[in-house]
């Protein structure tokens, strides 16, 4: 089991009297009451969010972080299907509550209506209005649209673009390769288009700003769901970038599937990258 710095509940043996009372409130079923006293079943079990914190009388539950196996939501399912069903939906209630999305939640799949975040296929060359009689620029041109020689041509396929607006399942990511991108990637290298965006679907986030563990589950549900062939994480040099090759590693986990990662580190300096 991969080992992570992450938050997990504690439990001080000396305050706890095994009441109990934190087992019920554990929408994971992590805790048990054994020998009189409450104890983390698996430390895999524990999402960190909490929930069992304020049901303990003696205040013998606390979060910390450290270093412990990261959280399995396919374990933490198959244990609650096992051992009480009925969890299950109050499992997935908790994880809606702190904004994160379950692989068992039916509602995460799919997008709002907001036109904006629609999922679409290839785009057509779109023209801005001239207004002083000068010629029009082309804003957004797609692959099989014509482009003036001093504008690079856009390979993008597919609408939305972040992570956090994909839908679950969509016809960009079908027998698709994929490029998780970082936010940043764009800025840094001139020709993101033709290097990471061409002919593959791709999702782009922040590992330091976004959440990452719903980025997790998200990604994980995007991996189950469709028939992707590969991943590759395209993210800056700096050190907070690292966490997206994180998040990848922990969903393709989550997902059960052995696909190809690769990961490319775009450089601050120059824009130049390698493998």
């Amino acid at each position: 089991m991969t080992r992570v710095r992450r938050q997990i509940i504690t439990i001080d043996e000396e305050k706890c009297d095994g009441c109990g009372a934190c087992v019920p409130a554990c929408a994971e079923g992590a805790l048990r009451v054994v020998d009189g006293k409450a104890r983390l079943m698996k430390e895999s079990f524990c999402d960190g969010l909490g929930a069992c914190l304020g049901e303990c009388p003696q205040g013998a539950l606390r979060v910390v972080e450290m270093e412990v196996e990261a959280y399995d939501e396919l374990a933490v399912l198959s244990h609650l299907e096992q051992t009480a069903p009925h969890l299950v939906a109050a499992h997935v209630a908790h994880l809606r509550e702190h904004g994160m999305a379950s692989v068992a939640d039916p509602a995460s799949v799919g997008v709002a209506a907001c036109p904006s975040i629609q999922p679409r296929g290839r785009h057509q060359a779109r023209l801005a209005p001239a207004s002083d009689g000068a010629a029009a620029i082309p804003l957004f041109v797609g692959s099989d649209g014509a482009a003036s020689a001093s504008r690079q041509v856009s390979e993008l396929r597919q609408w939305p673009v972040q992570l956090h607006l994909l839908p679950i399942q969509a016809p960009f990511f079908a027998d698709a390769d994929l490029a998780l991108i970082a936010d940043c990637v764009p800025f840094a290298a001139p020709n993101t288009h033709a290097d990471f965006i061409k002919d593959h679907a791709i999702a782009v986030g922040c590992p330091k700003l976004d959440d990452g563990r719903a980025y997790i589950a998200k990604l994980a549900q995007i991996l189950r769901q469709n028939d992707i062939r590969s991943i590759c994480v395209i993210r800056m040099e700096v050190p907070c970038c690292g966490g997206l090759e994180y998040i990848a590693r922990q969903a393709l986990a989550l997902s059960g599937k052995a696909l190809s990662l690769e990961s490319v580190v775009v450089s601050i300096n120059d824009g130049s990258w390698g493998r």
